[in-house]
């Protein structure tokens, strides 16, 4: 298995569409089934053994990292960095940590619940001198397809990447292994200092440097606004309760041989 023990989380917006008018609301700490969201993705860092994180702030950065900082076990060593530019794309956020991690790093979004077998799949797969992003090409599946980073392959390689893409055959899930030649590429895209990460990864695309990872039955799922939330509690509290059944199972049957 590839060693990959650090991260980066980008997690500097403002979730307007999910928060409204409500400016105290704190997006990587919305309720999901009781917990807050940011939790689902820092247990999935823990269980892939991911040593450091990243967490990349901006909107109501002094709140968000004194409650974020509640939230972190002790096996992960933190780093929280300002992004000042908060506003622009996600592209400028993830330039911040550019001078933080030193070897190829997970990097994921703190708005977007998965399955940890994605991650450990990214992990096991991943090309190191690469960009990986993790897809989906279950596209009846989407929430909201119209809206959705859609991404153009062949066979395992990136060809085009963009939301109004006419011709494409996966989704984006927000999941990756970078390269630390990636800031190099946002960089060199960026527009009157401003730059998105599809943007990173379309000029990787352009080299034949980015590879797709297909998460195959695997479920994941951004939460941009309330139907999305509510979509993600209802999946999430359906496949937590089938996995409850299947760990009750899998004892019977132990204590069932035992017996025998």
């Amino acid at each position: 298995m590839t060693a990959i023990s650090d991260a980066v989380i980008l997690m500097a917006g403002s979730g307007s569409r999910l928060r409204g008018s409500d400016g105290t609301f704190l997006k990587p700490l919305v309720s999901v089934l009781g917990r807050p969201l940011i939790c689902y993705t820092i247990d999935a860092l823990v269980h892939a053994g991911i040593k450091k994180a990243s967490f990349i702030v901006g909107y109501q950065s002094a709140r968000m990292i004194e409650a974020v900082k509640q939230l972190i076990p002790s096996k992960i060593e933190p780093c929280f960095i300002k992004n000042r530019d908060w506003r622009k794309q996600n592209g400028v956020s993830l330039l911040t940590a550019a001078n933080r991690v030193t070897s190829p790093f997970l990097l994921t979004m703190s708005d977007h619940l998965f399955d940890r077998s994605i991650v450990d799949l990214l992990v096991r797969d991943a090309v190191l001198d690469q960009l990986n992003l993790a897809i989906d090409r279950k596209l009846d599946s989407i929430f909201d397809v119209d809206d959705a980073m859609k991404v153009q392959t062949r066979g395992d390689q990136i060809l085009q990447i963009g939301k109004d893409l006419t011709r494409y055959d996966a989704i984006d899930t927000g999941l990756f292994i970078c390269p630390l030649k990636i800031f190099d590429c946002l960089e060199r895209v960026k527009r009157d200092g401003d730059c998105s990460l599809a943007d990173g990864v379309r000029s990787m695309a352009s080299g034949g440097k980015a590879r797709a990872v297909d998460i195959g039955n695997a479920w994941w799922q951004d939460i941009d606004t309330p139907a999305m939330l509510a979509c993600a509690e209802t999946q999430l509290r359906s496949r937590l309760a089938c996995h409850d059944i299947a760990t009750a199972n899998a004892g019977s049957d132990r204590g069932n041989r035992a017996e025998n």
